[in-house]
């Protein structure tokens, strides 16, 4: 993957004073990154929690919305929340202890697994609401005023349901929630641990193999949870987990090499050895176009 090469004597990176100044901290630090996952988290939250998904219509013999309404999940958000976010932080912090990693790789490894949360709920949250599809135990959510028609499309009013979360929520089943957010914790976790332990490598020993795949089996396990839930059907935990560890994939890769690369366990060089090779650069060239300007100078001395 191609590195930001720009050198630092361009744009507002040159400029002396505190319009210099912020620029050059832009650039050579994380803050970009920083600011995004505020603005996504901000964007995730307003998403959850002020607006309504789109209703489709529905038909109230639909058996595929029959289902009944679980009381009790398998797996809650809140667990899910410590399954998949919660436990692959604890376990990189440790893990960058147990190996001694560098301050840059532990903090890229652990932004990018903020990121990655973030990131895949928030996409999940847009598409939920855009879409509008209804749950498998929509009809037990909904309780339909008596009398209503069951070979006529209708609309939310006929519901009679009076808990405004649970309602709504109804019409939030594409995709899963539950599994992106599994694959994109758990899903990034595996990745992580395919780098360090160069599983893609020839003739890699199968217990290393297996612990890499672990976190995977977890997220999967989390996923099925909400089929036998009748929150979802295999359709919305499919396209959830895709999802999920798609989002996961892209912003490993955004910190660490291909898994196939000879130094994939350690990460791509921090923003600030980049700006500082780009203005070691910028000196040398300085140098040299003095130098030479001293020679030219010298030399025309020289002539009488």
């Amino acid at each position: 993957m191609a590195r930001n090469t720009r050198s630092p004597s361009d744009g507002l990176v040159s400029q002396s004073g505190w319009i210099g100044a912020i620029a050059r901290f832009w650039e050579r630090t994380y803050a970009p990154d920083y600011v995004g996952f505020i603005l996504l988290l901000t964007a995730y939250m307003f998403i959850e929690f002020l607006l309504e998904p789109f209703h489709r219509l529905f038909f109230t013999n639909n058996i595929n919305i029959q289902f009944p309404h679980a009381q009790v999940e398998r797996v809650t958000p809140t667990w899910n929340i410590f399954y998949s976010g919660l436990v692959p932080l604890l376990v990189l912090v440790v893990t960058s202890i147990a190996i001694n990693a560098s301050t840059h790789k532990s903090h890229v490894t652990i932004l990018g697994l903020f990121i990655s949360l973030t990131l895949t709920s928030f996409i999940t949250d847009v598409i939920k609401n855009a879409v509008g599809r209804p749950r498998p135990d929509l009809i037990s959510r909904c309780k339909p005023v008596a009398g209503t028609p069951k070979d006529v499309l209708v609309d939310i009013s006929v519901c009679t349901e009076t808990n405004h979360h649970v309602l709504h929520d109804g019409w939030r089943s594409f995709p899963s929630g539950h599994s992106s957010f599994a694959f994109a914790g758990l899903g990034y976790l595996s990745l992580y641990f395919f780098g360090q332990m160069h599983i893609l490598r020839p003739r890699t020993d199968l217990g290393r193999a297996l612990l890499a795949i672990s976190p995977l089996l977890g997220a999967a396990l989390i996923a099925i949870s909400r089929c036998e839930d009748y929150r979802h059907d295999v359709y919305d935990v499919t396209c959830g987990s895709i999802l999920g560890f798609s989002i996961a994939y892209f912003t490993y890769r955004r910190y660490f090499p291909r898994l196939r690369s000879p130094r994939c366990h350690e990460p791509y060089q921090s923003r600030e050895a980049i700006f500082n090779e780009g203005l070691g650069k910028l000196k040398d060239d300085e140098e040299t176009g003095r130098a030479a300007r001293e020679f030219d100078l010298s030399d025309d001395e020289g002539v009488d």
